[in-house]
């Protein structure tokens, strides 16, 4: 896991030297799963000591994302807000006890500067909008020891409890210049029939644009809505 991982839109391509130096490994250990990852095809050799991933990983990805029915119609609504407010769209979900991980983004017709964590796939849950939200729905607590990662960063327990409740009452999640100076976000749950929350769609874009957020909840939620109906969700 932790070769396979340590391939990012970053780092595309390692060599076996500078892998094995990543990773702390001797490039003899290292050589020897290299070999066993490539046989399974989750690796591919493009090149003398030199490895991609492998199309492999494309038919595990396709079969997960066809366990979930509300994935298609989800990330249609992530494209439709990427167009509609010309922003960083973003599907992300909970993975564990506090894990929020961005499974999808779009950036079509986005106008702006670039945005924190435009590339992660994991998300701070105490400093991004859909980590909030998928938290406090969740009904959890502030995960132990988060980093201040600005003077905005919400990092004692008190002050999460209330925001959280306020998170719940309202049903959408906002930050600003909470995970880096400049970088807001705006998030809102997708359910299932039984309400269950399955993911949170929204947008992240400069703070400055977040003075006025009612017309960008406006799009965001009408198009969760969307998905959540079609998943049979009515609310009260």
């Amino acid at each position: 896991m932790a070769v396979l991982t340590a391939f990012d839109a970053d780092h595309t391509e390692w060599r076996l030297s500078d892998l094995a130096r990543h990773l702390d490994l001797p490039t003899s250990t290292l050589h020897e799963q290299l070999t066993a990852l490539t046989a399974t095809g989750l690796l591919l050799r493009a090149g003398r000591g030199r490895y991609r991933l492998g199309w492999r990983l494309l038919k595990l990805s396709s079969a997960l994302y066809g366990s979930l029915p509300w994935y298609a119609p989800a990330h249609d609504a992530m494209e439709d807000v990427a167009r509609a407010l010309h922003h960083l769209a973003f599907l992300c979900v909970m993975d564990g006890e506090a894990r929020v991980l961005c499974i999808a983004r779009s950036v079509q017709g986005r106008d702006g500067p670039p945005v924190a964590g435009e590339l992660d796939f994991e998300l701070p849950a105490h400093a991004s909008a859909s980590g909030k939200l998928l938290l406090a729905l969740a009904g959890r607590a502030l995960p132990g020891g988060v980093p201040a990662f600005t003077d905005r960063t919400v990092t004692r327990a008190g002050d999460w409890a209330r925001e959280a409740q306020e998170i719940r009452a309202q049903g959408y999640a906002v930050t600003r210049d909470e995970w880096a100076a400049g970088t807001g976000s705006l998030a809102v749950p997708i359910r299932d029939a039984d309400g269950r929350v399955l993911a949170a769609l929204g947008v992240s874009l400069p703070t400055t644009r977040l003075r006025t957020p009612d017309t960008l909840l406006r799009v965001v939620q009408d198009a969760a809505d969307r998905v959540s109906w079609g998943l049979g969700w009515r609310s009260r």
